[in-house]
């Protein structure tokens, strides 16, 4: 078996400048902030599902309900824990089509800027939402509704081009161990958005949201300043210009055709004028492209199943154990622990497979197991710590090879090379088809809860997980034959 690029050059860290190590940090720490900011609202949904009715300041019993409900939004929690899963549905929607939008523009506009852009006015509509609402005492229906609108369009901006920027700085070589633990910027942002919120808590939901929003605003003005989107950007060379003396041992993970031993094209985003200039691939052309369809509907169910833990694992620790909200918030922290050693060992493994589909495929039919053992944990918070962590490792990292190297494979095959931008485009492709995915399931998680409960959820979720392998099975059947293929080769040479 060939070794990845990684280990027959040595330590991967020596090929890396420190304007790779500032990149890296600030795109990890980019879209940590704006995962941290979504997090806070789904931390806080006890103390706002209380705010939003009766119940928060009717302390006489002798008063009727309507008179409370006069000034409040909903007659009790039931309803307002159903408009709670309505507002991620409307979240999910936009961002989803955010995404698709967002590919097409980054491929063609400087990432920064778009980036900046969208972490300063998506924190500034994060700030209205939680915080000035509430110290005006202003509570509308259509007001969140449209604000909530408008973040996921605004928050759409921040995948795509954090993906394509680490594409136009990272190679092939060690992708999956790069992307892996790089990819677990949305898990530390989890638990930065919980340390955040439940920190300030005590003092009202909206500081949880004023405290994230600030963080992220000051992030997208570094960003602004700070960020080198492309290597030729300071008079480097780019990764394609590396890449061609690479050894013929190193083939691409994704490969639009048979022959495996072509090398992997890689190419810049981002163009100064001493580059030459490329045309941006359509969006009809990057979903025609192998492999894009599959993975898309694949991620469509897997990120249904993780965006459902991301939205929903604290409200279901304090309302099915009864725990404290602050205490379920620092608990669901462990679920994001468990997508970050996963994300990273499985894409390790993948590249020394130099192949991402069996990888996913072990590690989501054990996703299906472990889904089924946290259905069933007892009330005891360590344990509950425990096959929460397990259950993240098998679903968190997953989605996040999908979302991440996986992504970037697609957007760098070897049939756009030297004719096309596509690595955004791509992105949003695959993170947009998994955003429609999360949001139909946000709605069905609220409904299957209320009128089955939450048993009858983590089934949905086990439904949700085997049709992610299905989608991918043709791809799975395909690399692991190569790999045979490759293995009675390597034999038959010794």
């Amino acid at each position: 078996m060939a070794w990845p690029n990684v280990f027959q050059r040595g330590s991967l860290l020596s090929q890396f400048s420190h304007h790779h190590v500032v990149v890296f940090l600030l795109t990890f720490f980019s879209y940590s902030l704006l995962h941290a900011s979504r997090k806070t609202f789904s931390n806080v949904k006890v103390s706002i599902s209380e705010q939003w009715t009766p119940s928060a300041f009717n302390t006489s019993v002798e008063l009727p309900v309507e008179i409370w409900s006069s000034n409040h939004l909903f007659p009790n929690a039931e309803k307002a824990t159903l408009f709670l899963g309505t507002l991620d549905t409307i979240f999910l929607f936009s961002y989803a089509v955010g995404l698709f939008i967002s590919g097409i523009v980054g491929d063609r506009l400087n990432l920064r800027w778009v980036l900046s852009f969208g972490m300063c006015s998506s924190a500034l509509v994060v700030f209205v939402f939680g915080a000035l609402t509430e110290w005006l005492r202003f509570y509308n229906k259509w007001l969140y509704c449209c604000l909530w609108i408008v973040n996921g369009l605004l928050q759409s901006t921040g995948w795509p081009c954090v993906v394509a920027v680490m594409g136009n700085w990272f190679g092939k070589a060690g992708r999956g161990v790069v992307f892996g633990l790089w990819s677990a910027c949305a898990s530390v942002g989890n638990i930065l958005g919980a340390c955040l919120a439940s920190s300030v808590l005590q003092y009202g939901y909206e500081y949880a949201f004023l405290v994230t929003a600030s963080v992220q605003f000051a992030g997208g003005i570094v960003i602004f300043f700070g960020l080198l989107v492309s290597p030729e950007e300071i008079g480097l060379s780019g990764i394609e210009a590396e890449e061609n003396f690479e050894e013929d041992s190193h083939r691409p993970l994704i490969n639009g055709g048979e022959n495996e031993d072509e090398y992997e094209p890689n190419y810049s985003i981002q163009d100064d004028s001493s580059v030459a200039q490329v045309k941006a691939i359509s969006f009809y052309q990057a979903c025609c492209l192998p492999g894009v369809i599959p993975y898309s509907l694949a991620y469509a169910c897997l990120k249904l199943v993780n965006y459902s833990f991301f939205f929903w694992l604290p409200f279901y620790l304090s309302n099915n154990f009864g725990w404290k909200e602050a205490e379920a918030d620092k608990l669901s922290i462990w679920y994001d622990v468990g997508g970050i050693i996963g994300g990273t060992l499985q894409g390790f493994i993948s590249d020394v497979l130099q192949k991402r589909a069996p990888v996913l495929a072990l590690s989501l039919l054990l996703a299906v197991g472990s889904l089924i053992g946290y259905s069933r944990s007892p009330n005891d918070k360590s344990i509950n710590a425990l096959l929460m962590t397990v259950t993240g490792f098998f679903i968190g990292g997953p989605s996040n090879m999908i979302s991440s190297a996986i992504s970037a494979d697609l957007g760098r095959q070897e049939l756009i090379q030297r004719s096309s931008e596509a690595l955004a485009t791509v992105t949003g492709i695959v993170d947009g088809s998994g955003s429609i995915g999360a949001a139909v399931g946000q709605y069905l998680v609220s409904l299957i809860r209320d009128k089955l409960g939450w048993m009858w959820v983590f089934y949905f979720f086990i439904l949700m997980t085997s049709c992610t392998i299905v989608f991918i099975s043709p791809l799975i059947v395909r690399e692991i034959f190569s790999l045979v293929l490759r293995r009675q080769a390597h034999i038959l040479r010794e």
